[in-house]
């Protein structure tokens, strides 16, 4: 007997994949020749032929969302929900076929996956991503929205804030003329482009995980954006935003800073440890752009751009003097996110409160708040905050510079966790930040813990499909290989394809890892002269020590990783058996 069959769910991934697998396996136990059409969104939707649907004696549908019918009027049809079929699919094909009756009353359905042309509904997209490094979220969310986009059917371009600026940038007419705009950052970025659009604020990690969910909630929830102009005119109300993305703001227009004053430093190394005390010497320019002027800038922007986040302009001169006072004063990059959030919130809170007559407030932005809040940020930080963070920062410094190895190999575990628990996330960016800040003190063991750490999952995740190959498919083989080189550059979130498929598994595995990495890092006492770069900083002499060390630590993470995931892994086989038994 012949038969046809239709799964689907709403999201098109886990119901419809694992019934359709269900029933071409009971359906060759029962001797039936099943064709069947699995409408799924993670793999090509194989649709019934016309000769299929023709041959066959019954159609089954085992669907929880609408399907397309007309094609089967006239045919012995049944149809059920898709859950329907998973505890026990031969007794439910014996059912359907048994059951089965002539449709006459049919449904006309455009697949979600039909092309732009087929979809009346289509809209225009522009968006804008951004995260803190400008790396990995960025463009791994840009990707996300486009495919989806597209995939709905509509028109959509995305604008990249990576780490070189940006990329695809949108022109006037392309905003113009666009329905909606939807922003995917975790940073602060300028909207006055877009004053009068709808438009739908959301994080790169939504927009990579969710973003079906996502543009879903974007068409139902966006607003008409009005910008407040650099002025911050009063009365007006800024959209409120969490600490966390204020402190992402300030962190991402310092990291370049470290950057380039890391590595500076590192090749004054080059010429001798002490060579930089002489004089006139290239180690002497190489240490004073390094440690004398980018690191001395590193905390003033920090607190700069804090301020900008929360305020807009009219915070940024508060905030880069009380940052200098905090790095003058001793209270390192901890007096610096203290001094960035007092400027900018006294800054908005003097841009909301203070009336003005109207031939007056045009000082309010050039004059009147820097001025005020300027005031009130450095004497608050010379007065009050100054003192005590400093000693809590002299505290902090001493502690990892003479901490036991008991002591140095916990923090190594604390970090190494942090970095691996949502690969690129909250927890993970804390744990970074705190690294970073604390290369201005000299302290340098954190950091290298903290990238050997970040490198895990995805050189653990490229391992796993290469030590198990038979319980992956195609395409996780190749995001396993792509994951691997990743990993090599210190970006974690090539492991998040395979966390997001399989979170239960992956990050514990990568946790165990990263902990271990952690942990051998701050035992061998390696240290990292630059936040960034991954391996390729090899390439940069004494930028790394001991690197023969160092990279021990990260190989027996990875290897953890790899060997842990690849032996809890499921094939696709396996799980069709474990959805089969319950």
């Amino acid at each position: 007997m012949k038969i046809a069959v239709v799964t689907a769910c709403p999201s098109g991934i886990a119901n419809s994949v694992i019934a359709a697998g269900l029933m071409e396996k009971a359906a060759a136990e029962l001797k039936l020749t099943a064709n069947i059409e699995c409408q799924s969104t993670v793999m090509p939707v194989k649709a019934l032929t016309d000769a299929q649907i023709s041959e066959a004696e019954c159609i089954v549908i085992a669907a929880n969302t609408a399907v397309d019918t007309t094609r089967f009027k006239g045919k012995k049809v049944y149809q059920s929900g898709v859950d329907a079929c998973l505890a026990d699919p031969k007794a439910y094909l014996e059912q359907a076929i048994a059951q089965a009756s002539v449709l006459k009353n049919v449904q006309a359905v455009v697949p979600a996956s039909a092309p732009a042309e087929a979809t009346s509904g289509s809209k225009k997209i522009v968006a804008i991503t951004a995260c803190p490094t400008g790396v990995a979220h960025t463009f791994m969310a840009a990707e996300a929205l486009e495919e989806e986009g597209k995939r709905q059917g509509h028109s959509i371009k995305v604008e990249t804030r990576g780490s070189v600026g940006a990329k695809n940038q949108l022109t006037a007419e392309e905003i113009a003329d666009a329905d909606l705009v939807v922003i995917a950052a975790d940073i602060e970025v300028d909207l006055s482009r877009f004053d009068g659009k709808k438009l739908y604020k959301t994080s790169t990690g939504l927009a990579l995980k969710k973003t079906s969910q996502e543009l879903e909630k974007a068409f139902s929830s966006a607003t008409d954006y009005k910008h407040e102009g650099s002025s911050v005119s009063a009365g007006q109300k800024q959209e409120k935003t969490g600490a966390y993305k204020h402190l992402m703001t300030g962190v991402s227009h310092m990291l370049p800073l470290v950057v380039a004053g890391g590595l500076a430093i590192a090749l004054s190394f080059v010429f001798g440890i002490e060579a930089f005390k002489e004089e006139g010497t290239l180690a002497a320019a190489l240490m004073t752009i390094g440690g004398g002027s980018a690191f001395a800038l590193m905390v003033p922007v920090l607190a700069g751009f804090i301020a900008f986040s929360i305020a807009d302009r009219p915070g940024l001169a508060p905030g880069l003097i009380g940052g200098m006072l905090a790095s003058s004063t001793g209270a390192g990059f901890l007096g610096g996110i203290v001094a960035g959030f007092l400027a900018g919130y006294s800054a908005k809170f003097i841009a909301d409160n203070l009336k003005l007559p109207q031939s007056m407030e045009a000082l309010k932005p050039i004059l009147i708040i820097p001025l005020l809040s300027s005031l009130v940020t450095g004497l608050i930080m010379i007065y009050i905050v100054g003192g005590p963070v400093s000693a809590a920062m002299n505290g902090l410094t001493d502690f990892l510079n003479n901490m036991g190895s008991a002591n140095a190999v916990l923090l190594g575990i604390i970090l190494g966790s942090m970095m691996c628990f949502d690969l690129g996330g909250p927890v993970n960016k804390a744990a970074y930040t705190f690294g970073v800040g604390l290369l201005a003190s000299q302290t340098y063991a954190p950091m290298a813990a903290i990238m050997a750490a970040g490198m895990v999952p995805a050189l653990g995740m490229g391992l796993a499909t290469f030590l198990a190959k038979r319980k992956f498919n195609a395409s996780e083989a190749e995001a396993g290989k792509a994951s691997f080189v990743l990993g090599l550059c210190f970006i974690s979130e090539g492991a998040i394809p395979f966390a997001a498929r399989d979170p239960m598994r992956v990050i514990p595995s990568c946790m165990a890892g990263g902990a271990l990495t952690g942990a051998l890092s701050m035992l061998f006492g390696a240290k990292l002269m630059a936040p960034h770069g991954g391996l390729f900083v090899l390439f940069i002499p004494n930028a790394i020590t001991p690197v023969l060390m160092y990279l021990v630590a990260i190989a027996a993470g990875t290897i953890v990783t790899g060997v842990t995931y690849a032996f809890l892994k499921k094939s696709d086989e396996e799980q069709l058996v474990a959805a089969t038994a319950k």
